[in-house]
């Protein structure tokens, strides 16, 4: 008996020695995250901080995060800022994001080949630095989904405030790859409900300027009738969702994260939806592989549906306001999208579509 009673108590400790054991040898990584911008952005900095939240909470990573600016003013510090966390040394991973960083980010990752770097919703220079990865998203295929629902949502007249015009709108940021990657799956999905739809198309050219996003959807509302538009351009473009509001003529669709729960209860209250652009899910996942022994480093890693890299929000306002008929029509989209019945066209790389011709053909 007291042998059986000594094996258990060794077989025991042995458990207690390998649990242990295996704790200790879970990395523990430390983080930061540049922001050119700001937070508050309602979109993918927010996004991106909130799963970088979740990691901290977990207890997998340490993080920091340093808000430089968004106006061109600030780009000196966005390099000068690269410059100062890579010398320190105190960070495993550097993260920074969009479409403004990558030369700022290729200078500074090729003088410190030792320092990990993340840079998300870009791939300019993917694979040219082997201490970066860059981490995308199929925007085109939730571009899809939305101009799917916005077609949809368009034509039911029985909601309050769908005029019944085939016409609605898109307030971009920057006329640039990514933003017209979601545009052409919008208007992709749009046209697979109505051929003849119109997509009344303008870009504020950055992504703050809240007030020139509501001066084009004014225009959009009062001159074409658009009775939905699709804000693309970070918080510039929850300006047009400012301008559904004040006319009380329209309906909003948010981006990158689910806007109605981050805006103010007026203006989610004519949100419909949001294509979410999942970047804190896309960040967790990339602490997912390094704990599983995978690095992606010197690579591009595109995430879209099937990953949870993209999305739309179905709860709520959707959930209230669209159609069984609306709600089918997504889901469908959806699931022809995932098992290849439908390919969206992209802008982006060597296969980028004519995505010029076909927003032009569409305009009111």
């Amino acid at each position: 008996m007291r042998k059986i009673t000594a094996l258990i108590l060794a077989l025991t400790m042995l458990a207690a020695m390998v649990a242990c054991n295996a704790f200790a040898e879970e990395k523990v990584y430390s983080v930061v995250f540049l922001i050119n911008g700001n937070l508050g952005d309602k979109s993918f900095f927010d996004s991106a901080e909130a799963g970088l939240e979740a990691l901290s909470e977990a207890g997998r990573i340490e993080f920091d995060a340093i808000e430089m600016g968004g106006t061109d003013e600030n780009r000196p510090t966005w390099l000068s800022t690269l410059y100062d966390v890579s010398e320190s040394g105190d960070y495993d991973v550097i993260i920074c994001g969009t479409f403004q960083m990558p030369d700022y980010l290729k200078e500074v990752a090729s003088k410190y080949p030792d320092q990990k770097y993340i840079i998300f919703d870009d791939n300019t220079y993917a694979g040219e630095c082997p201490n970066v990865l860059n981490l995308t998203y199929r925007q085109n295929d939730m571009g899809y989904l939305v101009g799917v629902f916005a077609a949809c949502m368009s034509a039911d007249t029985s909601v309050e405030n769908i005029n019944g015009d085939a016409v609605v709108g898109f307030v971009g940021g920057m006329d640039s790859p990514v933003i017209n990657d979601f545009l052409i799956g919008f208007i992709e999905g749009a046209q697979s409900v109505n051929p003849g739809i119109k997509v009344d198309t303008r870009y504020t050219n950055d992504y703050v300027d809240t007030a020139i996003a509501k001066e084009y959807a004014l225009s959009m509302i009062n001159d074409n009738k658009c009775d939905i538009i699709w804000g693309v351009a970070g918080n510039a473009g929850n300006g047009a969702a400012e301008a559904a509001l004040e006319t009380g003529k329209a309906w909003f669709i948010g981006v990158d994260s689910d806007q109605e729960l981050t805006l103010s209860p007026d203006l989610a209250a004519l949100t419909l939806t949001s294509g979410l652009k999942n970047v804190g899910n896309s960040l967790i996942w990339v602490f997912d592989e390094l704990d599983a022994g995978k690095e992606h480093w010197g690579t591009e890693v595109c995430l879209g549906l099937a990953e949870g890299g993209v999305g739309i929000v179905t709860d709520k306002n959707f959930d209230k306001y669209a159609s069984d008929e609306t709600k089918a029509a997504v889901a469908a989209a959806q699931e022809a999208v995932l098992n290849g019945d439908i390919v969206v066209d992209t802008a982006i790389g060597d296969k980028a579509a004519d995505y010029v011709s076909l927003r032009e053909a569409v305009r009111p």
